[in-house]
């Protein structure tokens, strides 16, 4: 039996259950609240984080991995807080999220040393907490690799290595990000069958999905709710061909939605992104993938083995 730590305690993967391998509880400007703690309405927002969890539960998820690291206003005691009232298992992780530039105490580090907080998070614990990060991010958007996302991308790598916890990305589909990030991975050494290539949800390129496959990565159709990058039916129809083609054992479900996301006025997510909610895939997408034929099996394979998979998948090397 493999264990993995959870924002509250180990668990063994066998009890992963159906799981959403790519969202967050809270997704903040980083620095902004510490700055101005006035925008942060904290007990407001723990307690509807709460309510949002809990319903999830009742709606048939497991686990959720929050995928908020520095850049993204992460804060783990306080999401173990949530996952202690809600119920919900929370998987958190640790890396870097940038599309180009590093905070500036990075810049003049080698990606070594960033490497070493990485894994000092995954051994000992996050934020002088006992939390442990059970995976690792990183980002590679329109720009590009960038040098600052080269050196962040090279320092997950090299954390993964050291420790065996699987990779989950960001990336921009439709320039096929994902290649160049596999590129990297495997230059440093990287097996690329414990790595998730994320957003890859928002192409319907089966061709380009099929290549980051067939070098033996997962891929994150991840994005559900975001229809104004690709429509649901749309994200639904491409699923639903890639299992004809036989490739739901590389294929894990999300939403990258969040509890509360600073980046914008809730009022204009909620008018314009209705579905952007943990709900939607139990609600909405897997039965839209039964009726168009895809079969229990296969979303069993992609919503409780692969994630279980993923996470089991563990050792340096």
């Amino acid at each position: 039996m493999t264990t993995i730590p959870t924002a509250t305690g180990p668990i063994d993967t066998d009890t992963l259950g159906f799981t959403l391998m790519h969202e967050h509880v809270f997704v903040l400007s980083e620095g902004v609240v510490a700055n101005f703690p006035r925008l942060w309405e904290r007990d407001e927002q723990v307690a509807a984080a709460i309510a949002a969890l809990t319903e999830a539960k009742a709606h048939g998820v497991d686990t959720i991995v929050d995928l908020t690291v520095l850049g993204l206003g992460r804060d783990v005691a306080t999401v173990r807080e949530i996952a202690q009232a809600s119920g919900m298992r929370i998987i958190v992780a640790t890396g870097l999220y940038t599309y180009d530039v590093l905070p500036h105490y990075f810049e003049s580090r080698g990606p070594d040393h960033m490497a070493d907080l990485f894994v000092q998070d995954i051994e000992q614990g996050i934020q002088e907490t006992d939390i442990r990060a059970g995976i690792l991010k990183c980002a590679t958007d329109e720009q590009g690799v960038t040098t600052g996302v080269e050196k962040v991308l090279r320092a997950v790598a090299r954390a993964h290595r050291r420790t065996g916890v699987p990779i989950s990305t960001h990336t921009h589909a439709k320039s096929e990000q994902g290649l160049r990030q596999q590129d990297i991975f495997e230059q440093e050494g990287v097996d690329l069958g414990r790595v998730v290539i994320g957003h890859s949800g928002d192409s319907e390129d089966i061709v380009y999905l099929e290549k980051l496959m067939a070098r033996g990565s997962y891929i994150g159709m991840d994005r559900f709710g975001i229809d104004m990058l690709l429509p649901t039916e749309k994200r639904v129809a491409t699923i639903v061909k890639l299992c004809e083609r036989g490739h739901a054992a590389r294929m894990v479900l999300s939403h990258d939605a969040s509890c509360h996301i600073d980046w914008f006025d809730p009022a204009l997510i909620k008018q314009g992104l209705p579905k952007w909610n943990f709900l939607h895939i139990s609600d909405d997408v897997i039965p839209a993938l039964r009726a168009a034929g895809v079969s229990e099996e296969q979303v069993r394979t992609m919503t409780i083995d692969n994630p279980r998979r993923i996470f089991e998948a563990q050792g340096a090397y």
